[in-house]
């Protein structure tokens, strides 16, 4: 293994803006050089290589991420002002850890059942054209903003019983805590943001959870307020913590997904053509889109004892950021990673992660860029990337979407 110069703070640029537009060749360089280092601007060890973060993500050893980590270094003012923010995050099931987790997520995963979700895949549908209606007619579209973004919105919205007029502010909302999770170390002003976020999101569920106990509906908010699991009812903190997890992890990740596949497949145009001639193959294409340009990069653990990882002494307390990205790209793994090919067989990516935390909504995220891709491709088969047009991307090392993504339609498919 290649050392890391003491001198070099960011080796491998992980901070630097300008490798918001591609991180992929700096985890090429942590794969080859140092697939497990502590990156000091984190606080974390960072581990790379595809067979470590497979294991560690079934290792019991390693603790979900600790909430604690936002206010490190903080002020005991600042701590307290984000008590709010740390008492919400900490009921999120993605950062429990058994038994709470397997009680929380054993309640939620009722309405994420295969069968639950497959029944959504008309209105999913329906959905998918009515915005590219909205389509009828223009040369040009932005498609995070008119088709990537809502759909997941209100797909995760109409799951819960939300007025869909609300999607606009819940989505800023969204963006806010995207700022604060999505960092190695929040700044001051992320945390700022997150936290009136999470005190938004909270009087707004707070408002609809009092509703729904005395007149609850079908939707999946009435569920949750009247489930029960094991004999116990969800806490209101519980509550509110779970509808905040939903409809962040509802949407965002799923607009990150349709809008970087789009672009991984319009720069791509020989992969375009193959998935219009053989539109059989898109569930095994979005799955290499989860693969090729995941829309999480990484997610953190806690070391819970002292600990080895690919050669290197971890901690007790130790955190441990899972870096699913690069070991996406693992050559050991993948052949040919930096290739996009949505015939891909070997296609155990480490996006949705692997063990007790596998993505609670990995079947409704897929269903989704699935009935996109299958619009997009039938009614706009010559679709374009705008001639000139800058892609930018979130200035988020954690959450990997496009800002805007500018196409040209071309003549629509009769």
């Amino acid at each position: 293994m290649t050392a890391i110069p003491m001198e070099v703070a960011d080796p491998f640029e992980l901070m630097h803006p300008e490798r918001r537009k591609d991180p992929y060749s700096g985890y090429a360089r942590m794969l080859r050089e140092a697939p497990v280092h502590f990156f000091e601007p984190w606080g974390a060890w960072l581990v790379a290589r595809y067979a470590d973060v497979n294991a560690s993500f079934r290792d019991m050893r390693l603790l979900s991420a600790r909430t604690g980590q936002f206010s490190a270094g903080m002020s005991e003012e600042v701590r307290k002002m984000m008590e709010p923010l740390a008492r919400n995050l900490s009921s999120w099931a993605l950062f429990l850890d058994a038994p709470s987790h397997t009680r929380l997520r054993g309640l939620i995963n009722k309405a994420f059942t295969p069968r639950m979700v497959e029944a959504l895949r008309p209105r999913i549908r329906a959905l998918v054209e009515e915005l590219l209606d909205a389509a009828r007619g223009k040369e040009r579209v932005e498609v995070i903003s008119e088709l990537a973004n809502p759909l997941p919105v209100i797909v995760i919205g109409e799951m819960l019983g939300l007025p869909r007029e609300d999607r606009h502010r819940l989505k800023r909302w969204s963006d806010q805590l995207a700022g604060l999770i999505g960092t190695g170390r929040p700044t001051p002003e992320q945390v700022k943001e997150g936290l009136n976020a999470i005190l938004e999101f909270e009087a707004y569920f707070r408002m609809l959870i009092a509703q729904r106990r005395t007149q609850p509906g079908n939707d999946l908010l009435s569920g949750l307020v009247h489930s029960e699991e094991q004999g116990s009812l969800l806490s209101e903190q519980e509550l509110l913590s779970t509808c905040t997890m939903l409809l962040f992890g509802g949407h965002e990740t799923t607009t990150n997904l349709i809008g970087n596949g789009l672009l991984a497949l319009l720069r791509h145009p020989e992969q375009w053509e193959l998935l219009r001639a053989s539109p059989e193959l898109l569930p095994n294409a979005v799955e290499e889109f989860l693969r090729y340009d995941p829309p999480v990069q990484f997610t953190n653990r806690e070391a819970k004892v002292d600990m080895e990882i690919g050669g290197q002494a971890i901690r007790k307390g130790d955190r441990v950021m899972l870096m699913m990205a690069a070991a996406n790209r693992d050559p050991a793994q993948f052949k040919d990673p930096e290739k996009l090919d949505v015939r891909r067989e070997e296609l155990r990516h480490m996006t949705l992660g692997m063990g007790p935390h596998y993505c609670l909504g990995a079947a409704l995220g897929r269903m989704e860029a699935q009935e996109t891709f299958a619009a997009l491709l039938r009614r706009f088969p010559h679709l374009k990337l705008e001639p000139g047009a800058t892609v930018d991307w979130m200035d988020n090392a954690g959450f990997r979407g496009l800002l805007a993504l500018p196409v040209v339609l071309g003549a629509e498919a009769r």
